[in-house]
């Protein structure tokens, strides 16, 4: 069996300003870089406050998701990086309206000193590639 590795681009979202790819997604994952609050159409970052920011990051991933065959639904893991944990309860608020509440993803959230172009919140995320597939779980 040959492992497929696909570099995903998509202009609905930010073009990179590094040497990194928007995602790579394989036969059934999907891994995003960290997106940052960029507006994909003038390339800055918007700025207003931290529920923006954390809103055009969503935006960003979404865009990019779909792209590679996947969605906000079929996310599995997060990682948000944030520049003061104060901003923690205002970026939650944000995150609940992008994301399925019977199948929220796994999440890390952790404060740093600094994140590029003077950004307050970054987010990356793993995700299965195809159809949604909501299950209802249980809790054991």
């Amino acid at each position: 069996m040959m492992l497929r590795r696909i570099r995903v681009n998509t202009d609905k979202a930010p073009a990179v300003f590094g040497p990194f790819s928007q995602a790579i997604k394989t036969d059934t994952l999907v891994f995003t870089s960290g997106q940052l609050p960029i507006d994909p159409a003038t390339g800055e970052i918007v700025a207003r406050n931290i529920q923006e920011e954390t809103r055009q990051v969503l935006a960003n991933l979404k865009e990019i998701l779909v792209e590679a065959g996947s969605s906000l639904e079929n996310v599995v893991k997060a990682t948000v990086f944030i520049t003061n944990m104060d901003d923690f309860p205002e970026v939650n608020k944000v995150y609940e309206e992008f994301f399925p509440k019977q199948a929220l993803p796994a999440r890390s959230c952790v404060e740093v000193s600094e994140l590029a172009k003077g950004a307050r919140v970054e987010i990356e995320t793993i995700a299965l590639i195809g159809k949604s597939r909501q299950s209802g779980g249980s809790n054991s």
